[in-house]
């Protein structure tokens, strides 16, 4: 009987499907280990999310975990999910960044790249697949699916036909919202195994439905050559089958895999007390999510939802919302719920929810999907959303989206070099993510300062070090890990907020009543800003959703008109622009870039001139 190989994708998507990606390097290390001894085709590792919470959220290098990964994994083949044309971000960047990632991830260590566009637009993968097939990488051509009236097992092998042309190495199915039935399955491989003989096909499927295993014994059976699993402590719910499992019944049905169930096993268990520590993100029901079969939003998006709703008191309307997803997909002409589709659909539904009026307020992705800037829909947009979003301006679907786009590095690395850039893969960084990635090098530049030491007479002080504090529902951890010496400016307390070390200055109140202060005369208080007004009249400009102001259109004493972009908002991974809703002088500037907001908050005061 034929061999079937696994790659395996814990280190990858199995965390970001279960655990928000929050999991540290530190804590994978020991699991990339075990797992580059149990024999596998390939262990994907890097891509997708993981760039982005990398540097965003844990405060770490992605780069330098890639390289880690690579020490400790010298026998296996690492691999990389790339969104084509928008690399691990959620918009399209020109040629020049794509081509150096793409390199730049070769020579940290990826050895195969598998490739998708969210459109299935295969002009968004040339340029990717160019450079990884010219730097001698093996290549899997991602066929994204979904189900819609367009997308049939001949729609497929039409895209896998343009793949093959453009000289990938393997066929690669892409379930990611665990949407394959056995029976598609088994039709599709073989169809491709058919019309490609010579092509090795890859299968990945997720278990959100309790689809993904049954889809994968039925496409090995029609001829399949590669599974996506992962060890059983990652498995399941929104994640994938079980390596364990899967080769336990392959093998009975007379397959050869040449992988050590006992070794995967040991990394399973290992896992099992890391998860513990993610608690907080490990929030998925312990059923499978039947109704994925339905509005096909992937399980990641629905925490995003309910998390949102919940800021301003509507949770009560995630069915609402989910059905307008449904709504949208097919106003957009069905593309596939994958990033960054995936996030323009659901924001838009959600937009559409909470403004009660469809396309009221448009998102600047939707806009740009309309247009076609994300390339060709599947099947054509509506002609009432195509003029409420564009007007009077016409579609460019005719056109590769990234012909469009000049070069963007030679602008770039100048800027990123003052942002605190120290290597060419940080200026890649902040190409693809300029204000994370600032961010991170802010975080890492002052990381490398040592706490301050407590004096015995400050060890002595009843001052908590270790506590939780909840913040818009969600818990952190907090740790003080030392204090500096107080003075007229304030005092440095050095704080580990879930893990990550920051500094904090307490500054002393000028005019308060006598307090105790534990620190002599001086009694301190962490600043605080003034909250931002509540809205009061037509010019009081508010975001439609929470979220972290990335760019400002406007400076006090400017002139607008009615419908100018006043500011963005960057909320569920998408950019959504804020437009005047009159015609005035621009008065006050309550926020600056990489301030958080709220819904109830006015951003912009606009004195009107037409009333």
């Amino acid at each position: 009987m034929r061999e079937i190989y696994i790659t395996d994708v814990s280190l990858r998507d199995g965390i970001q499907s279960l655990l928000a990606t929050r999991v540290r390097t530190e804590d994978l290390l020991p699991l990339v280990e075990i797992l580059d001894r149990c024999g596998f085709w390939s262990m994907e590792v890097w891509g997708g999310a993981t760039f982005d919470v990398c540097l965003r959220y844990l405060k770490e290098d992605p780069w330098e975990r890639l390289r880690l990964f690579k020490k400790h994994a010298p026998r296996t083949r690492l691999e990389m999910l790339l969104r084509g044309q928008n690399v691990v971000g959620y918009r399209h960047y020109a040629d020049d960044v794509v081509e150096e990632f793409v390199k730049r991830a070769y020579d940290n260590g990826i050895e195969v790249f598998r490739i998708f566009d969210a459109l299935n637009d295969t002009r968004n993968m040339r340029k990717s697949i160019q450079t990884a097939k010219k730097l001698g990488a093996v290549v899997k051509g991602v066929l994204s699916y979904t189900i819609s009236p367009v997308h049939t097992v001949e729609y497929y092998v039409g895209v896998a036909k343009e793949l093959v042309d453009m000289g990938v190495d393997i066929l690669s199915i892409k379930d990611q919202a665990g949407l394959l039935s056995p029976k598609v399955c088994y039709e599709l491989v073989r169809a491709l195994k058919s019309e490609f003989p010579s092509y090795p096909v890859h299968l990945h499927t997720q278990t959100t439905a309790d689809l993904a295993q049954m889809a994968q014994l039925k496409g090995v059976e029609a001829g399949a050559d590669i599974i996506d699993t992962v060890f059983y402590s990652l498995s399941c719910q929104t994640s994938h089958p079980p390596g364990e499992t899967m080769i336990y019944a392959l093998r009975e049905f007379g397959y050869t895999i040449n992988v050590d169930e006992k070794l995967y096993q040991q990394a399973g268990d290992l896992f099992v007390s890391v998860r513990k520590k993610y608690k907080k993100y490990d929030v998925l029901p312990p059923y499978p999510d039947v109704g994925v079969l339905l509005h096909q939003v992937p399980g990641g998006m629905i925490s995003n939802f309910i998390s949102q709703l919940k800021e301003q008191g509507r949770e009560e309307e995630l069915p609402r919302v989910l059905e307008e997803v449904v709504r949208v997909r097919e106003d957009l002409g069905y593309p596939p719920l994958v990033t960054p589709t995936s996030q323009i659909v659901g924001s838009q539904a959600f937009l559409n929810v909470v403004y009660g009026e469809r396309y009221k307020v448009v998102t600047k992705e939707t806009r740009d999907y309309v247009k076609g800037l994300y390339g060709r829909p599947p099947a054509p947009i509506k002609e009432e959303v195509i003029k409420k979003t564009l007007g009077d301006e016409k579609p460019i679907y005719h056109v590769r989206p990234a012909d469009l786009l000049s070069p963007e590095l030679p602008a770039i690395r100048e800027e990123a070099k003052k942002a605190g850039a120290e290597t060419e893969e940080d200026m890649l960084s902040y190409a693809l993510f300029p204000l994370v990635a600032k961010e991170f090098f802010e975080y890492r530049k002052k990381g490398k300062k040592p706490p301050a030491e407590e004096t015995p007479e400050e060890k002595k002080e009843n001052i908590p070090v270790e506590f939780v504090i909840t913040v818009h529902g969600e818990q952190y951890h907090v740790q003080i890990a030392g204090r500096g010496a107080p003075t007229a400016e304030g005092r440095p307390i050095f704080i580990r907020l879930d893990g990550k070390l920051e500094e904090v200055l307490l500054k002393p109140l000028k005019e308060v009543e006598q307090l105790p202060s534990l620190y002599g005369e001086i009694t301190y208080a962490t600043e605080v800003k003034p909250r931002r007004p509540k809205p009061v009249g037509m010019g009081d400009v508010t975001s439609p959703i929470s979220g972290k102001v990335v760019n400002i259109k406007v400076s006090v004493g400017q002139k607008v008109e009615e419908g100018e972009v006043l500011f963005v908002v960057e909320a569920m991974k998408m950019e959504n622009e804020v437009h005047s809703p009159v015609e005035g002088v621009v008065e006050e500037i309550f926020v600056s870039v990489g301030d958080v907001i709220n819904p109830d908050e006015v951003v912009v005061r606009i004195k009107p001139t037409k009333i």
